[in-house]
């Protein structure tokens, strides 16, 4: 079990690992996305751990997930746990010969190796007392099912990636990094990201809407958040902002928020992706289908009416998961 301390300094650091001392029932996982600066290349490569329920350590792993944009190919290497390390004060991971950090990218993996530089620093979503990270008050309560943190809306690449053995410059293109721990993912949600935006290239959305579980009951949460112009827009379950429309089909993801920033309308285009393996809580299941190939329309309305950014969201991930019949049905928080 984790201790007080080991708590507060999870809670301050959303990037680093949360996993020290827990030894059942837990999953922790990066979401890394590597766009060339051409974008012929999008690639989302996750590393992470699984740790079984008790009495059940044969399905304890390590392991780093491949996904390309492009193609829809994806990849699921299996590592044992001791070849697994993070800190659990910063952003540094390692699975098998594969390191994350703040400085950047090193992969070894049968598709992809090489190096990539972060040539620019990350761009956290902030922590402060008030709202420690994205899920603000919500990322202090310690039985929720699932954790969020954004480690970088976008920050700038350099280098050359062997991508199945042809080397590709990375050189001016743009990553972003996620990430998730706790039990299991929701069991239905949303989620959508995106750092290519046309009207303003150092934009970054990321926008999700999950099932929460809460004291025998569920909610449907959400967390939007839309950098644009040096400035963090926010529509969260705990700020005050409030759904007007949430409607998915099969072929768009149709979302409108008002808040305290705002109104937000966002429209995403549902395109075939890959298949990803995500935490239940008895193992790692390949069942998410993810695409970095997603488009986005974006309209960001002051609250006096004036339109503060409107355009499209290319290279967006996106997934739409589970019993989405429920997500619609619950009340909104």
């Amino acid at each position: 079990m984790r201790g007080p301390a080991a708590w507060i300094r999870g809670v301050r650091h959303p990037e680093a690992f949360h996993g020290r001392g827990v030894d059942r029932g837990f999953f922790e996982g990066w979401y890394i996305k590597l766009v060339s600066a051409d974008r012929t290349q999008r690639w989302a490569v996750i590393p992470g751990v699984f740790r079984g329920l008790a009495g059940d350590a044969e399905r304890d792993e390590a392991f780093v997930q491949v996904l390309d944009g492009l193609t829809g190919r994806s990849w699921y290497h299996r590592f044992e746990v001791a070849e697994f390390a993070a800190s659990d004060s910063a952003f540094d991971v390692s699975v098998g010969g594969n390191r994350f950090d703040s400085t950047g990218v090193t992969l070894d993996l049968p598709q992809l190796r090489g190096r990539l530089e972060h040539s620019s620093p990350l761009q956290p979503w902030p922590v402060t007392v008030r709202e420690p990270g994205i899920m603000g008050w919500y990322g202090l309560v310690p039985f929720l099912e699932c954790f969020h943190g954004i480690v970088s809306f976008g920050h700038a690449l350099s280098g050359t990636l062997e991508v199945e053995g042809t080397g590709h410059s990375f050189d001016g293109g743009r990553g972003y990094i996620e990430k998730d721990w706790g039990q299991a993912f929701p069991a239905g949600y949303v989620w959508l990201a995106s750092n290519h935006v046309d009207a303003d290239a150092d934009a970054s959305l990321i926008a999700s809407v999950a099932i929460i579980p809460w004291l025998g009951r569920s909610f449907r949460g959400y967390i939007v958040g839309f950098r644009h112009g040096g400035v963090l827009h926010k529509w969260t379950t705990y700020n005050g902002s409030r759904e007007e429309l949430l409607e998915i089909t099969d072929s768009h993801v149709t979302w409108r928020l008002e808040g305290p920033s705002g109104r937000l309308e966002l429209s995403a285009e549902r395109v075939r992706g890959g298949l990803l393996h995500a935490p239940l809580r008895t193992a790692m299941h390949q069942r998410v289908e993810e695409t970095l190939d997603a488009h986005v329309t974006v309209r960001h309305v002051s609250r006096a009416g004036a339109v503060l950014l409107e355009g499209v969201a290319d290279c967006a991930g996106l997934e739409v998961f589970g019993d989405t019949e429920r997500l619609l049905g619950l009340a909104a928080r």
